[in-house]
Formats: C-alpha cells, sequence, structure tokens
C-alpha cells in the first residue's frame, strides 16, 4: 500500500469511510432527471491506492414497458455510454511533447 496516497487527502476528497483501502474518492455528484425515478447518473471519482485517478459513474434509467422498446433502449444506452468512454479516454491520453 502507499502509504503517501493513503494518509495525504486531495482537495476534492470526501474523507471519512468513503476512503478505504488506500483509495481517496469524492462526494457523489448527482444528477436526476425531472420525473419521479425516470432516470439517475452519480459519478465519483477516485484515485487509487498507486496513484491512478479514475471516474467511476453509475447511471440509472427506467425502461420502458414492452421488451421490444427496452431492447432498443439498452442498444442505445450501450452505444451513448461506449462513445462516452472513447471520448474521455481519448482525452486522457498523453500528447505528443507532453
Amino acid at each position: 500500500m502507499n502509504r503517501r496516497n493513503h494518509s495525504h487527502h486531495t482537495t476534492w476528497c470526501a474523507h471519512g469511510h468513503r476512503c478505504n483501502l488506500g483509495e481517496h474518492r469524492s462526494d457523489e455528484i448527482v444528477i436526476d432527471l425531472p420525473g419521479r425515478g425516470r432516470g439517475r447518473a452519480v459519478l465519483v471519482r477516485v484515485r487509487a491506492n498507486n496513484g491512478r485517478e479514475h471516474a467511476e459513474v453509475r447511471i440509472r434509467v427506467a425502461l420502458a414497458p414492452t421488451e421490444l422498446a427496452a431492447r432498443r433502449q439498452l442498444t442505445g444506452l450501450l452505444g451513448d455510454v461506449r462513445h462516452a468512454v472513447t471520448r474521455a479516454a481519448i482525452a486522457a491520453r498523453p500528447r505528443p511533447g507532453q
């Protein structure tokens, strides 16, 4: 375990029980869609015990009542998530000369 990362909290770290096993975790950033239970996204910034930082994102979306419509929603959601992850990964790549 990297003691420095464990004992030195970042400025964004939520402290307390959120820091565990050498990780530092931010408070949750929550986005709720209007309407009861229609959708929610939760983002947490994490610094692992090896110093690497990443984002954890949880998404909850109400599905359509019919199977075909729900499958279409899931297909669209998967495509959107793939696009977002790809875009974020490209932005995180070091640029030449840096």
